[in-house]
């Protein structure tokens, strides 16, 4: 298994960006999966090859996420904060469970 990093595009050269992560590590990126990238775009990373071009929020919620699982891993507390877009709701199935869920209550 391995985990996607959220990087944003500092500079490309048509077959490669170099790419920055959330704690400001620089690591130059395959994007021949992805085409073309505008400086700036954020990227979701998989071994040194980008697999999707992605939105901002998208980009920080990831990068919160991956900061929290670092804490958990250290057995530190008090990392709620970094998903706030969960707190305060009720989990919900992804669209094309719940059709499913109906069926077999």
């Amino acid at each position: 298994m391995c985990i996607g990093i959220p990087m944003q595009v500092i500079e490309t050269d048509g077959a490669t960006a170099l790419c920055e992560d959330a704690q400001g590590h620089r690591e130059r990126i395959d994007i021949a999966l992805i085409g073309e990238v505008a400086e700036g775009a954020w990227l979701m990373t998989f071994l040194g090859a980008a697999r999707e071009v992605m939105d901002e929020t998208s980009a920080q919620r990831a990068s919160d996420a991956l900061k929290a699982l670092g804490m958990a891993l250290r057995g530190e507390a008090g990392f709620e904060h970094l998903f706030a877009d969960l707190i305060d709701r009720e989990p919900q199935l992804p669209e094309h469970l719940r059709d499913q869920n109906k069926t077999k209550a």
